[in-house]
């Protein structure tokens, strides 16, 4: 979906962006903005709401399989099998 910008303070805040970052291009610079934006975002929130978020992030993959045996996959994975 195309993005328009018609207001020429905004482009010149992009065009500055675009600068700053070395991007290659509007699109690019804005959404490396973005991007830095929701970090700072994030960032600000309180380390509890972060942990909770991680926590039903964990919840929702499940609990870890006790047979699993993770020395056996990495032994595969670099071929000392």
């Amino acid at each position: 979906m195309p993005l328009y910008i018609r207001d020429d303070d905004v482009d010149a805040l992009v065009e500055e962006i675009m600068k700053a970052t070395g991007a290659k291009s509007k699109t690019e610079a804005v959404r490396s903005a973005l991007q830095a934006q929701l970090a700072t975002i994030e960032a600000r929130k309180p380390l509890l709401d972060r942990i909770r978020d991680l926590q039903e992030m964990a919840d929702a993959i499940g609990p870890v399989d006790p047979e699993f045996d993770q020395k056996k996959l990495f032994d595969e994975l670099w071929g000392d099998a």
